[in-house]
């Protein structure tokens, strides 16, 4: 069966990402880490930093190999949690360590990756078959910075 894996290209700095991603976000480590010995477009040999590590058991490489295209919002990591209280301490966590917030629970870490810290419940009730409960969690959701699971759940109640 095919294995699907989301390789992140850092310009420098890799290590130190993929170190602090498996800090924050429980049941996540380091797997493998490879030099390429060969001379390749990002430079000459060793140059190039391959890092395999996973995030919640979904798979990732992340690859030092100098500057080529920035991080974007049309690729983001989102988060997917149970509490109020998990949301709070990995938005703080990535705040603190040199991260930007953003809308609707984004934020850019450091290194200009996106990241969505939600509640796990916030993709049902958008999806909830009662469409006026579901406009005013996204309307809710839609004013917000961090999320704010409380103010959720009154939006769905009415």
């Amino acid at each position: 069966m095919p294995k699907v894996v989301s390789n992140l290209w850092f310009a420098e700095e890799a290590r130190e990402a993929v170190e602090f991603y498996v800090s924050v976000i429980p049941d996540s480590r380091i797997g493998r880490t490879t030099i390429l010995p060969a001379e390749t477009p990002s430079g000459p040999p060793g140059s190039v930093e391959l890092i395999e590590f996973t995030l919640a058991d979904q798979a990732f490489l992340a690859m030092k190999a100098g500057p080529l295209d920035s991080f974007n919002h049309s690729f983001s990591i989102a988060i997917l949690v149970e509490s109020q209280a998990e949301i709070d301490r990995i938005w703080e966590a990535f705040l603190a360590n040199g991260g930007t917030p953003e809308a609707c629970g984004w934020l850019k870490d450091r290194w200009g990756l996106s990241w969505q810290i939600v509640p796990r419940m916030l993709s049902e009730m958008i999806a909830d078959s009662n469409r006026e409960r579901a406009r005013r969690v996204t309307e809710v959701m839609l004013g917000m910075v961090k999320i704010d699971v409380a103010a959720l759940e009154k939006a769905f109640n009415g």
